[in-house]
């Protein structure tokens, strides 16, 4: 099965970015990717650079809305699985939000980043509301699917969660930019997290020099052996395909072994 990554920048101007998201989705499709994946806030400025919001709201839009109306209506064309990441807007709460579009365009469901950062040039916590929809794992024709938000990531216990309730390929949308952290820790991180869980993890990153941030790229896959199977560029717009086959799970060393061995009747006296 090919999925596929889209590492693209974004102007100024959300229509234009959401064109150019909108014709990579049909390009993709055509060339045979069943799953495809964007990055974070993949059709918008990355708000957070900025510190002091005066109208967040007037940014967001709601969940379905324009832009998974618009990914839907290829979905359903292609028969593949669409996974978006935009500013939502659901009553008076503001989230970093994926919605999972299925093959026959229907919203599966939307994870919402749960945790949220505050440092220089990533002001999160006056943008977003923290997630309540927990780790949900999506049934889609392709496999078991779960969406880890950019920082969510750093956090063992979510990723372990979506192992738990069976995810076979975790996507990350995420803005990551150059120089942010240690080179290679970014990916040492995903490699780990699917060693240990067993999964295929995909990460989609933006891509793009902005007002207070330039956006590396890399995207990457990597299998549940830890191992990275597909690259892209630094600073490059393109897609990243790969051919996964999801039946190398069920020898991974986590499904033979760290998971089966797992004592979770102690953990909870250990953490809180």
């Amino acid at each position: 099965m090919k999925i596929a990554l889209v590492q693209q920048s974004c102007s100024e101007t959300k229509t234009g970015n959401l064109a150019k998201g909108m014709q990579a989705a049909r390009q993709a499709a055509e060339n045979g990717a069943k799953i495809i994946c964007f990055a974070e806030l993949a059709f918008e400025p990355f708000y957070p650079q900025h510190t002091d919001p005066k109208d967040p709201e007037s940014l967001a839009e709601p969940i379905p809305g324009p832009v998974t109306e618009s990914f839907s209506k290829i979905a359903r064309e292609f028969g593949v699985v669409i996974i978006l990441n935009l500013y939502e807007k659901d009553g008076g709460a503001l989230y970093d939000s994926s919605p999972v579009i299925n093959s026959d365009g229907e919203i599966l469901g939307t994870t919402r980043m749960i945790h949220i950062t505050e440092y220089a040039c990533f002001h999160e916590q006056q943008y977003y509301t923290p997630g309540n929809n927990g780790a949900p794992v999506y049934n889609t024709p392709f496999g078991k699917i779960g969406v880890a938000i950019c920082y969510d990531r750093h956090y063992p216990e979510y990723m372990r969660a979506l192992a738990v309730s069976g995810a076979e390929i975790v996507f990350i949308p995420q803005a990551g930019s150059v120089g942010e952290w240690p080179e290679g820790l970014y990916e040492a991180e995903v490699r780990t997290a699917a060693f240990q869980n067993g999964y295929f993890a995909a990460l989609c990153n933006r891509v793009g020099k902005e007002p207070k941030l330039t956006f590396a790229g890399e995207s990457f896959v990597c299998d549940p052996e830890g191992k990275v199977i597909a690259r892209a560029g630094k600073g490059t717009e393109e897609i990243l395909y790969c051919d996964i086959d999801l039946n190398k799970i069920e020898h991974s060393h986590a499904k033979r072994l760290f998971l089966r061995d797992r004592r979770p009747d102690l953990y909870k006296d250990w953490i809180s």
